[in-house]
C-alpha cells in the first residue's frame, strides 16, 4: 500500500515520473480499451444480427451516449483537478469540499438527464437524425437504458476521483467486469434469447449496475480518502469544477452534435450505405478517442498534484511522456484504418458488396484525422492540470463545434456530398497548430539550476 500525506500519495510529488505515468496509463488505456471492446461488442452484435440497420440505428443513439458521459466528466474531471491541485498544495479540507460538490453536481445532472431521455427519447433520437426505419430500432435499444441512466454519470465521475485518489486499478477493474459480462451478455440476449437490439441495451444496462457496484467499494477500503463535509459557498465550487471540467465534457458532448450533423449531411447526400459506414467509423473514433483520453486521464493526476505543489520539473517529464503515448496511439490507428478498412466494416456488420466498396476510401479520409486527434484531446487535459480552463476551452470549442461543425456544411456545399469525410482531417490539422503553441506558451522553461 502506498503511504499517503494530506490525502495525495507520496509517488505523486516524489516518485519515478516515468514509472507513475505509463502505470497510470497502464490503468486507464485498460479502462478504455475494455469500454472500447464491449461498445463494438453492442454494434457488431447488433450489426450482425439486425444488418446495416442495427448499426445505422447505432449510430443514431452514439450522441445519447456523449450527452451521459460528457456530464459525468463534468464534473468528475473538473472536481478531480480541483482536488487533487488543493492536495497537493497542503489543502486537504478544500479538496474535500470540491468532492462534494462533484457529488452533488453529479445528482442534479444525473437527474435531469434521466427525465430527458426517459421521457423524450423519441424527439432526441429525430433531432439525431433518426427517420422512420431506424427510429423503432433505436428505441429498442434505449428502453432497458433508460431504467439506470444515472449510473452512467457516476461511473464517470467515480473513476476519475478514484484515479486521482490512488485507485486507478479498481476503477479499471470496476469497467473490466463491467466488458467481461458486457461480451457475454449481448451474446446471451441477442442471440441465444432472441432480443436483437433489446438484448444489446440490455446488457449495456445491466453492466453499467456492475461497474458502479465495483467503484463504490472504494469508499468501503482503508486506502479512501474521498470525504463528504460539510461547506459553505457550494456554489462557487461548483462554478469552479464545472468552468474546469468544461473542456472535457464538450469534447464529449461536441462529439454527440457533429454526430448529428455528420447523420444529417451523409443522409441528405450520400444515403443509408454511408450512414452505415459512418456508423462503423463512429465506433473507430470512439476507440481513438477513448484512447486519447487515456493519455490525459493518466498525466492529469501527476499534473495537477505537480501544478499545486509548484513542481515544473515533474510537469515537463509527465508532458514528454504523454507526447510519446499520444503520437504512439496515433500511428496505430491510422495504420490499422488504413491498411484494414473493410476489416473494420466486416466486424461491425454484414454488409452488401455496394457498402464493401464504398468503406475504403470513406475509412481512409476520415482516418487521417487519427493522426492528430490524440494529441489535440490531450492538449484539453494538460490545460485543465495547469488551470488554463481559457486555453482548454479554447481547443475544444474550436475543434469539437466551431470549425469542424463549419466544415462539415462548407466542404460538401464547395467541393460535393463527398468532401464531408475531410471535415475532421482539416479541424484536427488545425487545432494542432494552435495546440503546440499554446503548449509552448503555458509550460515553464527548465531553470538554469535544478528544481
Amino acid at each position: 500500500m502506498c503511504k499517503t500525506t494530506g490525502g495525495i500519495s507520496i509517488d505523486l510529488l516524489k516518485g519515478n515520473v516515468r514509472q507513475i505515468y505509463f502505470r497510470y496509463l497502464g490503468a486507464a488505456f485498460g479502462s478504455a480499451l475494455i469500454s472500447s471492446i464491449y461498445g463494438l461488442v453492442d454494434s457488431a452484435m447488433v450489426g450482425q444480427y439486425q444488418g446495416p440497420e442495427g448499426t445505422a440505428a447505432l449510430a443514431i443513439v452514439a450522441p445519447v451516449w456523449n450527452i451521459i458521459y460528457s456530464l459525468g466528466l463534468l464534473t468528475g474531471i473538473g472536481g478531480s483537478v480541483l482536488l487533487s491541485a488543493a492536495r497537493g498544495a497542503g489543502r486537504q479540507k478544500e479538496g474535500d469540499e470540491y468532492f462534494t460538490a462533484a457529488l452533488a453536481g453529479t445528482v442534479f445532472f444525473a437527474a435531469v438527464s434521466w427525465l430527458a431521455i426517459a421521457f423524450f427519447d423519441a424527439p432526441l433520437l429525430r433531432l439525431f437524425g433518426a427517420r422512420d426505419a431506424l427510429l423503432p430500432l433505436a428505441q429498442q435499444y434505449l428502453l432497458p437504458v433508460k431504467f439506470v441512466v444515472p449510473l452512467f454519470l457516476f461511473n464517470q465521475m467515480l473513476a476519475a476521483f478514484l484515479r486521482n485518489d490512488g485507485a486507478p486499478g479498481l476503477a479499471t477493474a470496476a469497467v473490466l467486469a463491467d466488458g467481461v459480462f458486457n461480451v457475454f451478455g449481448d451474446y446471451f440476449f441477442v442471440f441465444t434469447c432472441d432480443m436483437g437490439v433489446f438484448g444489446a441495451g440490455l446488457a449495456t444496462a445491466i453492466g453499467s449496475g456492475i461497474t458502479f457496484t465495483v467503484m463504490l467499494s472504494h469508499f468501503f477500503s482503508r486506502r479512501c480518502t474521498l470525504r463528504p463535509v460539510r461547506f459553505r459557498n457550494a456554489g462557487t465550487k461548483l462554478r469552479q469544477i464545472l468552468t474546469t471540467g468544461f473542456s472535457t465534457f464538450f469534447l464529449d458532448i461536441a462529439m454527440g452534435i457533429l454526430t448529428m450533423l455528420f447523420n444529417r449531411q451523409i443522409l441528405q447526400g450520400l444515403g443509408t450505405d454511408a450512414l452505415a459506414v459512418y456508423g462503423v467509423i463512429v465506433n473507430v473514433s470512439t476507440m481513438v478517442q477513448c484512447c486519447a483520453y487515456s493519455v490525459g486521464q493518466a498525466a492529469q493526476p501527476i499534473l495537477s498534484a505537480s501544478f499545486g505543489a509548484g513542481k515544473w520539473g515533474r510537469i515537463r517529464a509527465a508532458l514528454k511522456y504523454a507526447l510519446m503515448a499520444a503520437a504512439f496511439f496515433s500511428a496505430v490507428w491510422t495504420l490499422l484504418v488504413f491498411l484494414f478498412p473493410n476489416g473494420f466494416i466486416r466486424i461491425f456488420m454484414s454488409p452488401t458488396g455496394d457498402i464493401l466498396r464504398i468503406a475504403p476510401a470513406i475509412l481512409r479520409s476520415y482516418g487521417v484525422s487519427f493522426l492528430l486527434l490524440p494529441l489535440n484531446i490531450f492538449s484539453t487535459y494538460y490545460f485543465q492540470s495547469l488551470m488554463k480552463p481559457r486555453a482548454s476551452f479554447s481547443v475544444s470549442v474550436l475543434r469539437g463545434l466551431v470549425l469542424s461543425g463549419a466544415l462539415i456544411y462548407a466542404l460538401p456545399a464547395l467541393l460535393g456530398p463527398g468532401a464531408v469525410w475531410f471535415a475532421m482531417p482539416v479541424t484536427e490539422a488545425v487545432t494542432a497548430v494552435g495546440v503546440c503553441v499554446l503548449i509552448v506558451r503555458y509550460t515553464r522553461p527548465a531553470p538554469q539550476t535544478p528544481e
